[in-house]
């Protein structure tokens, strides 16, 4: 059985090799030395930052969005979300994709939470943010997206989490959030 000293020790990278490439990920194969000297490989994939907002169009409502996703073979609502692009700030990014998905500006946006949406394979950070104050924008889509928006109340929102019908982490992680900020909870949106 491994030293439990072993348990906050780092992996070495030997080497790296890029396997895959395209314009949101990158999949690269690590050959590692582990704590106790043996060697593995390790696969990666590689996404970088991204944003997501939850934006309140008044205290009681939210907008959010609709669409088919690929991978998950359904439809699914979720809150504007997307990569930050190089040289961006993080909030550039969360106002970009507000407007390119839901055709909305915050004139306040609230941090609310940083985490990472697997942290085995993948190599991304997740930035999350309250809209509040909002105001129209004009701004396409992306070229792969065709977005359905709705605005919900709140309380609908919080119970699509718990019954399972919304499922995107980032925006079950912010709606939670948003709900234990409502309650009060100091913590929340404090870095």
């Amino acid at each position: 059985m491994p030293s439990i000293t072993f348990a906050r020790s780092p992996w070495k990278q030997l080497t790296t090799r890029k396997v895959y490439a395209n314009e949101w990920i990158a999949v690269r194969e690590d050959q590692v030395q582990l704590p106790d000297g043996r060697e593995t490989i390790y696969g990666v994939v590689d996404c970088g930052e991204c944003v997501g907002v939850l934006p309140f169009v008044d205290a009681a409502h939210v907008l959010l969005v609709g669409q088919y996703r690929y991978v998950a073979q359904r439809f699914l609502w979720e809150m504007p979300t997307g990569g930050v692009r190089a040289g961006e700030s993080l909030e550039v990014a969360a106002q970009r994709e507000l407007a390119e998905e839901a055709g909305q500006t915050a004139r306040h946006l609230t941090w609310i939470n940083t985490y990472n949406p697997s942290k085995s394979v993948l190599n991304e950070t997740a930035h999350l943010y309250i809209g509040e104050d909002l105001s129209a924008a004009e701004c396409p889509p992306d070229h792969t997206e065709f977005i359905e928006r709705r605005t919900f109340a709140f309380q609908e929102a919080l119970d699509m989490v718990r019954r399972a019908e919304i499922v995107d982490s980032m925006t079950v992680i912010a709606i939670l959030s948003a709900a234990l900020r409502m309650n009060g909870d100091p913590r929340c949106g404090k870095k």
